[in-house]
């Protein structure tokens, strides 16, 4: 707390409106909060008048007008104790507005500061976020609509999924998807309708065959690994060393060399569970194993083994591996711990091709007066081999460009750009999120934010967050406008939020994604089961609405999201 207090009242307002507000005219500080009392102060039985700063917002114009004027009393106190004689003379006016303007900026708090746990944003702030209520309930009531957009998403999806089916990167399939979709947001009249080419390198799948030969026979159902090696044109016929974790395969690590590794590693939570998947190949490799088979990672299975990408290993030699189901891994784990001898038969063949092209595919909203200011709504166009990858990640990209489309309905263009990406590569690394990255990083600044969804399109519930405390503040706010949808939940997290946009999290771009319903969500990812028996159009309607009056207000606030 700063209080100004004197005992007269200088009339020399004039040189600070013409001197002191040029001198801070292009200080990027936008807002400090101010409390102005009326109130007596004795010193030596002297009754003076004091100014106190506290916590209502103004301007900083303001703050240093108030500020002059109050140096120009005859005394200054700083925090109520310290004082100070101070000249009158106008020669010393400039020094006192600098020391003002320093302990506004070192001890007054500003506008939108926020600390874990606890939120100050200006009343000001709140009340402008508060003011897009309307345009909220118009679009909720829009997307809910027989008459207005209700099931147009899911309509959209369901001709889209019907139409390609899985969308492996690198496949005609997925480059016929993506011309599809520039036709279709250009008859959408979106913005700035664009692909930008991806090259990486493709992988697919062809023949591929598991069976338990002894000591029973009985196939077993498996997806070859994305990056997988094949196996000798034969086959490989080989007995079975199982473990439950990577600690096992160190304690039995002397029985591997030769054999084919089971994984039936518990489901902990994907993110913890997934490094089975992604590592188990090279793990066992470095034992001398010739394959690995790999429990799927899911809670829940329906005899469907899921697909997924791994990764090998620096300097340990490729062997082939694939994932199986539950219910197999399970098995065979069960029969090895009885002490019989197991052994599987595999064969697999894979096909690498270099310089394989893909697309991200653009559009947007242009800003009406910031347009190169951009948030970045965002799903992945790209799926695995499996399925119809309606859910994964077919239903992310249709809510990102119908949000753009309900925008464009009303008629609604924020100040800043809003710009649609649909990803590319996703499934292989985020590969088109990376090179959209490199060929846009002297734009990274102009982000405000980036917003995905790539954990499913059910029941929305609210808003996970990824940036600055004071960022979080002013997502809070705008989750408190979904009242009438139930989806207030504001979760601010230090770890990314998004998969593809986790490359602009990592560079200190604010993230976003939406919390939904989305239990069930690793039942069906990467398998078979990924249809549009999964998609709900209720809930496509809400994940809509929310990504299209999320990134529009964001958009078009007053303020930028403060950086971390």
């Amino acid at each position: 707390m700063i209080s100004f207090i004197s005992s007269g009242v200088c009339s020399r307002t004039q040189y600070a409106r013409e001197r002191v507000i040029p001198a801070v005219e292009n200080i990027k500080l936008k807002y400090y909060t101010v409390d102005v009392v009326s109130a007596q102060y004795y010193n030596n039985r002297r009754p003076v008048r004091y100014i106190e700063f506290s916590v209502v917002p103004i301007p900083l114009r303001t703050a240093v007008v108030l500020g002059y004027i109050a140096y120009l009393y005859n005394t200054v106190a700083v925090n109520g104790g310290r004082q100070m004689a101070v000249d009158r003379s106008r020669t010393l006016c400039p020094v006192a507005a600098v020391i003002v303007l320093l302990l506004q900026t070192l001890l007054i708090q500003p506008l939108t500061e926020a600390s874990a746990g606890h939120c100050r944003l200006a009343c000001s702030l709140r009340d402008e976020i508060a003011g897009y209520r309307p345009i909220v309930d118009r679009v909720l009531s829009y997307v809910q609509d027989q008459k207005g957009y209700k099931g147009k998403t899911w309509a959209a999806l369901s001709e889209f999924t019907d139409t390609f089916g899985s969308r492996l990167a690198g496949t005609p399939n997925l480059e016929n998807s993506i011309d599809y979709m520039l036709n279709r947001l250009r008859t959408t009249n979106l913005d700035n309708v664009h692909a930008e080419r991806v090259v990486f390198t493709g992988w697919q799948r062809r023949k591929e065959f598991a069976r338990l030969v002894s000591p029973r026979v009985k196939n077993l159902a498996m997806l070859g690994l994305g990056g997988s090696v094949s196996t000798v044109p034969e086959g490989i016929r080989a007995e079975v060393v199982v473990v439950t974790s990577f600690d096992d395969l160190l304690n039995k690590s002397s029985e591997v060399n030769g054999k084919i590794v089971v994984y039936n590693q518990p489901f902990v939570s994907y993110g913890e569970t997934v490094k089975y998947r992604s590592k188990g190949a090279s793990e066992a490799s470095k034992y001398g194993a010739v394959a690995t088979l790999i429990r799927s990672i899911t809670p829940f299975s329906l005899n469907t083994p899921h697909a997924g990408q791994q990764d090998y290993s620096d300097g340990v030699k490729k062997i082939p591996t694939a994932c199986i189901t539950v219910e197999d891994a399970e098995l065979l784990n069960r029969m090895y711990n009885r002490g019989s001898k197991l052994e599987i038969f595999l064969k697999m063949d894979s096909k690498f091709f270099a310089n394989a092209t893909s697309r991200n595919t653009v559009a947007e909203i242009k800003g009406s007066t910031d347009p190169d200011k951009i948030v970045l709504v965002s799903g992945h166009l790209d799926s695995w081999d499996v399925g119809q990858g309606a859910m994964d990640d077919g239903g992310g990209a249709f809510i990102s460009w119908n949000s753009l489309a309900v925008l464009k309905n009303f008629g609604l263009r924020p100040k800043r750009t809003i710009r649609c990406l649909l990803w590319t590569a996703e499934e292989e690394g985020y590969i088109g999120a990376y090179a959209y990255l490199k060929s846009h990083i002297s734009e990274l600044e102009k982000f405000n934010l980036v917003i995905e969804s790539d954990e499913g399109t059910f029941q929305p519930y609210g808003i996970a967050f990824h940036g600055s405390d004071t960022s979080a503040c002013i997502m809070a706010e705008v989750a408190k406008l979904f009242d009438s949808i139930n989806a207030t939940t504001m979760q601010s997290t230090k770890d990314n939020v998004g998969s593809d946009i986790e490359v602009f999290e990592n560079m200190n771009i604010p993230g976003l994604s939406l919390l939904n319903r989305n239990e069930k969500y690793f039942w069906y990812h990467h398998t078979e089961a990924d249809t549009m028996a999964v998609e709900d159009p209720d809930s496509l309607d809400l994940n809509t609405a929310m990504f299209a009056v999320i990134s529009y207000i964001i958009a078009d606030l007053s303020v930028e999201l403060p950086k971390s």
